[in-house]
Formats: structure tokens, sequence, C-alpha cells
């Protein structure tokens, strides 16, 4: 017999599943509380109790996919023994997020610009992303220079990322990965020694 606190939980992820396929659509603008209990085949009644609103149901999908994010790249590069190997695994990580997951890619780096009530969501979790470059980085490289290339770091690959979901940068996959490794792996290289 299923819990009510399970079929809460289960009906809360349906319609976080939802949002993504909705707020991460190709086109802005398609989240709607009526598309996603007609999608899922919930009850408004339940929406409202899960999120609230429709703004707080967008910033939960928001903080959906950056805790995702967040644990991917965290996850790959835990037992990763060389600056080489930070490198590899965390693109691949954040790349089979956000590339090969098109609709959670255009959640984490095209929504807060599509959707008024992630704007500030979406600034509000870049420290987070810092935190996790910043950890990854050789010992020998100093606090001050560590924040500084990691926030350079996730500005420049989310610029990346973003040109390359919205289509307006022309390169393949493989182009792609490669150029974000060979960044991530040489910028704090340059400020050791």
């Amino acid at each position: 017999m299923v819990s009510l606190e399970e079929r809460q939980q289960n009906r809360r992820r349906a319609m976080l599943d939802e949002g993504i396929t909705l707020l991460g659509g190709a086109e802005a603008g398609a989240l709607g509380v009526r598309a996603v209990c007609r999608a899922t085949g919930i009850t408004e009644r339940y929406f409202y109790e899960a999120f609230g609103t429709r703004d707080g149901f967008a910033q939960a999908v928001f903080d959906d996919v950056s805790d995702r994010a967040q644990e991917a790249l965290v996850g790959a590069v835990r037992g990763a023994a060389n600056p080489a190997e930070v490198s590899t695994a965390a693109v691949a990580a954040f790349v089979e997020l956000v590339i090969d997951n098109p609709d959670a890619g255009r959640v984490l780096l095209l929504a807060p610009y599509r959707e008024a009530a992630l704007s500030e969501r979406g600034l509000g979790r870049m420290p987070d992303f810092f935190a996790v470059v910043a950890g990854a980085m050789p010992s020998q490289v100093d606090e001050t220079t560590r924040r500084l290339v990691s926030i350079g770091l996730v500005g420049a690959l989310t610029s990346l990322f973003t040109e390359y979901l919205s289509g307006r940068l022309d390169v393949t996959r493989e182009q792609l990965v490669a150029h974000c490794v060979r960044l991530v792996a040489t910028a704090p290289a340059r400020f050791i020694g």
C-alpha cells in the first residue's frame, strides 16, 4: 500500500518532470497550471497544495534542475585523481545533463531569461556553481585566484552552453565538449606557480 506521503511525492515528481518539459521547451511561455495538470492527470487542487502558485512551481522546477546539475558536478569530480580527469569528468557530467537532455539545459540556462519568476533565482544559484568549480581546483591556487577563476569559468561555460542550446553556436557537440574540457583544464594551471 502506498502511503499518503509517497503519493504526494509521486505527484510532485510527475509535475516537476512535466514542468521541465514545459519550461524547458524550445518555445518560451508554455508553462501553465492547466497544461501541467492536463499532461499529468493531476488535479489543480494537488498542484496548488504542492507549489502554491505558478511562480512557485517555476521556481521549484528551476531548483530541481539546479540541484541535479550541482549534484552531478560534485559527483563527477569527487573521484578524479588529477586536473585532467577533473575537467573531463565535470564537462561530461554537465553535457549529459544540459545537452543530452536539452529541456533540462534550457530550464537551467535559458529559463532565467525567459521567465520573470526566475530572473533573481538564476543569479542566486550561481554561487553554488562557483563553489563547485573552486573546490575542484588544485590546492596550489590561492583563495582569491580560486574565486576569480571559478567565476570566470562558470561565466564562460554558461555562455557557451547557452549559445549552443539556443542554436546560435554552430559547432558539433564534440567540438563544444573538447573546447570546454580545454578551458576547464587550462584556466587554473595559468595561475599556479
